[in-house]
């Protein structure tokens, strides 16, 4: 079973590459994004280097980060959704492959591809951004790749019930766009009106943020402690319902 899973997985990156665009929009836009962002805000003048800095060292990142979450989801969405309809789904569970691994396959592509844009983002901001600190790296890894995992499983729901691959994408950015308004990642969750304040404590994403921020920055782990638990029941609960309701064709 390993032996397939690992050519399965070495199969679906070979075809990703294929497609130039989208390999740039899930790998080279929230690198872009870090570098030209963090140049602008770098630019100003000398007394806003300090606030520049800290944006760099805080914020920017994990924007960056959110980013490659959300290219990820969309990206799982909109292939399995194109699989489906093309039949190669079907083609595929008629393999002696089972049914999870096939799945596990396209996961381990974009936690690969999670981590090689983590790794490029990190190269750019030391290339353009040298700063006297200690970036918990593995750390900020660690807490990326359990906010993809819990991301990827809403990206699985969203698949198994999206009609075609016309609108998989659409529908999957009109679900995931909009909880970066309210996730804390450009204004504070306590700033939202009452009734956001509440609406913003049931998306995914605010525990998202919460956790690469307070990693990022440093805290201990037992201080996200609720944002892991939270991420952790999103992951089981959409991939219990996405093994009720997923569609091989």
């Amino acid at each position: 079973m390993l032996r397939g899973l690992w050519i399965l997985t070495w199969v679906e990156i070979k075809i990703f590459l294929r497609e130039p665009l989208g390999a740039f929009g899930t790998i080279g836009i929230p690198v872009l994004v870090f570098v030209v962002l963090g140049r602008i805000v770098g630019a100003g003048p000398a007394p806003r280097s300090s606030a520049a800095s800290d944006y760099i060292r805080a914020g920017l990142p994990v924007f960056a980060s959110v980013l490659i979450a959300i290219s990820a989801v969309l990206s799982l969405v909109t292939i399995i959704s194109i699989y489906r309809e093309g039949g190669i789904l079907k083609r595929l569970r008629a393999t002696p492959l089972r049914p999870q691994t096939i799945l596990t396959a396209h996961v381990f592509v974009k936690l690969l591809l999670t981590a090689l844009t983590l790794i490029l983002m990190v190269l750019a901001g030391k290339r353009y951004y040298p700063v006297d600190v200690h970036v918990p790296v593995f750390g900020f890894a660690i807490a990326l790749l359990i906010s993809t995992f819990s991301m990827l499983s809403i990206g699985f729901l969203i698949a198994s019930i999206v009609p075609t691959a016309r609108f998989a994408q659409p529908i999957g950015a009109a679900i995931l766009y909009p909880m970066l308004a309210l996730s804390g990642l450009f204004v504070p969750v306590e700033s939202l009106p009452l009734a956001l304040q509440t609406a913003a404590r049931v998306l995914p994403l605010t525990y998202t943020v919460s956790l690469l921020e307070g990693i990022w920055k440093g805290d201990a782990w037992s201080a996200h402690v609720g944002d892991i638990a939270a991420l952790s029941v999103v992951f089981v609960v959409c991939t219990a319902l996405s093994a009720k309701v997923f569609r091989w064709e």
